[in-house]
């Protein structure tokens, strides 16, 4: 076999029933085929998981791995990738994070780490370079993330990157997640819920080697051009000082901010909780990810009723989410709801829309008081922090909560399932789209669920027409290949949507770290091959998957938007069924959404052809 160029060159297995620790050498094929993080998730998630699994047993495995550049010094080489089967969803589940692990993962020598089985009592999985050990972790139990992140740095060393789960994890909440660097989250698909189900209370990991690059001289040339240019680009100045928050007063004026469980998309009260109102009112300090040259991290301190905290946020999604969905109209309140959701370890997204379908199923007498155990009312920062701690405790209404809106819809009937926004079980993230067809459409076919990060496109709809549905099923495709290959490559895609950093770079980069000779072409056929393959486990896993798992909830096509600069609009089922029916068309896929064995085939993708008898 040839030299891994760009790779730890070891994949480590944990058996958290046995307690048995392997190490295997990172397969070339596996390299070449699927790259390393979101990638290899995908791949090994489907080898390893034995189909009809139950996403919170023994049998489920956690994937962490980094990508073939995360740890390089390149410009935002610090993201990892977390997957599961999904206890959201039941179908294929991942989530990205940022910070310092994916490097540290990488510098302790490992591709991919696989924990399967389930420890008997609260563990923290310690990987200190080749010295891999299964430590009690009972005195971190019950401890919210961030405390439990500065204990085990206290305890093992400043120096060791950590991930942890709070209550919510341990406590099995479908939407947990898992925290990183005091504020940085993979926050999606109940990863953390899964590491819950196994006890890891956390993982901590220092490496100290070196990653292998094919043309270190180029690559150190390469990487300075790429500094460079992201700090003279026009985009760097008016991204940094607000980072994501930035982007809430365009939502906003383009009417698709979520406002009242998504009832609306125009908050009135905007101003009072966007970029400028954070940096002048909270921001302590600017943070970034590993090599990142555009801290969006802002790290707060917020006073409420309630509390003064630190926090690092909010974010955007978490101001939409956590602020104008649920009517909450400051940007102190939406931090420390921010901090209270970090600390249990529920994700901001999920959670402001459990939140929300909360408010609305009582406003609309689903949820009565006396089940609630008190009132729940939108714009109301106690009911908001009263909901999490129950849903983090699964106590009373929470534990309803818990299991994400599809559940709870489920279980209150009445009509509730008006008022639970999900596609495929994942709750919908900060844009409301019936006045952007493509971002309906980003959401309806992302693989995991609803969730911005596979397309972003809104601003397409903006760019081109938001009245026309004409190439917007071209458009999510594209942008489904690229902005996935970042969390396939270790790299955060944020320099190329904010400030304009071109792909090209990217490109010319690749073979260079890996000595692989890939054209931008090849990667992005990779990326496809991926999506295939996700798109085929949900199919595999959950019965009768297809074109009805992908319509969104009946508020999306039943109502119009009723205020702001949208209001009037909206979409038909017919449109939905013109968007799906391109859509499919083009990905070569039947029109019930199932890729057809042809194109499996034309991906290498034989072994899922044959599994689903295509």
């Amino acid at each position: 076999m040839s030299k891994l160029y760009g790779y730890g060159g070891t994949i480590l297995r944990i058996d958290l029933t046995t307690g048995e620790i392997r190490k295997e050498p990172t397969p070339e094929k596996l390299c070449r085929e699927y790259l390393g993080g979101r990638g290899f998730v995908a791949k090994l998630e489907w080898d390893e998981v034995a189909p009809g699994t139950d996403p919170l047993s023994p049998g489920n495995k956690v994937i962490m791995a980094p990508g073939p550049l995360s740890g390089v010094l390149l410009p935002g080489s610090g993201k990892c990738e977390f997957g599961a089967k999904s206890p959201q969803t039941g179908g294929y589940g991942d989530s990205n994070v940022g910070g310092h692990l994916a490097p540290e993962v990488k510098y302790a020598g490992y591709d991919a780490v696989i924990i399967g089985g389930a420890a008997a009592k609260p563990t923290v999985i310690v990987i200190d370079d080749d010295k891999v050990t299964l430590v009690d972790g009972s005195k971190y139990w019950g401890k919210g993330c961030i405390e439990a992140e500065a204990m085990i740095k206290k305890d093992f060393g400043e120096d060791f990157q950590v991930a942890t789960i709070g209550p919510a994890g341990e406590n099995l909440v479908k939407y947990a997640i898992i925290s990183h660097d005091f504020g940085r989250q993979a926050g999606r698909t109940g990863v953390g819920t899964v590491l819950g189900s196994k006890k890891v209370k956390a993982i901590a990991v220092r490496g100290t080697k070196s990653i292998p690059l094919a043309q270190p001289d180029k690559v150190y040339e390469k990487a300075k051009q790429m500094f460079d240019r992201c700090f003279s680009l026009p985009g760097f100045k008016e991204w940094t000082p607000y980072g994501t928050a930035g982007v809430t007063d365009w939502v906003n004026e383009v009417g698709s901010f979520p406002t009242k469980n998504f009832w609306t998309g125009y908050f009135e009260d905007y101003k009072k909780i966007n970029g400028p109102s954070l940096r002048e009112r909270i921001l302590v300090t600017d943070k970034a990810c590993f090599n990142c040259p555009i801290p969006c991290g802002k790290y707060s301190k917020t006073k409420t009723s309630k509390g003064e905290v630190y926090v690092e946020g909010p974010e955007y999604e978490t101001i939409g989410m956590m602020g104008g969905n649920l009517l909450l109209g400051s940007i102190e309140e939406i931090a420390y709801v921010n901090y209270v959701a970090d600390e249990l370890g529920i994700d901001t997204i999920s959670g402001g829309g459990v939140l929300a379908f909360a408010m609305e199923c009582f406003e609309k007498g689903v949820i009565t008081e006396r089940e609630a155990g008190r009132k729940l009312l939108f714009g109301d920062l106690d009911s908001a922090c009263y909901l999490l701690e129950k849903i983090a405790k699964r106590e009373g209404i929470g534990d309803v909560l818990a299991d994400g809106v599809r559940a709870a819809a489920a279980k209150l009937g009445k009509g509730s399932e008006k008022y639970a926004i999900h596609v495929k079980g994942l709750e919908i993230s900060a844009y409301e789209p019936r006045y952007a067809p493509a971002m309906m459409l980003a959401y309806m076919t992302a693989d995991v669920g609803a969730h911005h990060n596979r397309a972003w496109a809104i601003t397409y709809d903006v760019q081109v027409g938001r009245d026309t549905l004409e190439g917007k099923a071209k458009r999510v495709i594209e942008l489904q290949h690229i902005r996935p290959l970042f969390d396939t490559l270790g790299l955060c895609r944020l320099q190329w949507v904010e400030i304009g950093f071109e792909l090209s770079h990217y490109a010319e980069l690749f073979p260079l770290v890996t000595g692989i000779n890939y054209m931008w072409d090849d990667l992005l056929n990779i990326s496809e091959r991926i999506w295939n393959l996700t798109r085929a486990y949900s199919i595999r896993e959950i019965e009768g998957f297809g074109r009805d798992h992908d319509y969104p909830p009946p508020r999306f096509y039943e109502e119009k938007v009723p205020t702001g600069p949208a209001k009037g609009k909206g979409l038909t089922m017919d449109d939905l069924n013109r968007l799906l029916d391109d859509y499919y068309a083009l990905r070569g896929w039947d029109s019930k959404g199932i890729p057809t064995g042809r194109k499996l085939r034309e991906l290498g993708l034989d072994y899922v052809a044959e599994a689903l008898g295509r």
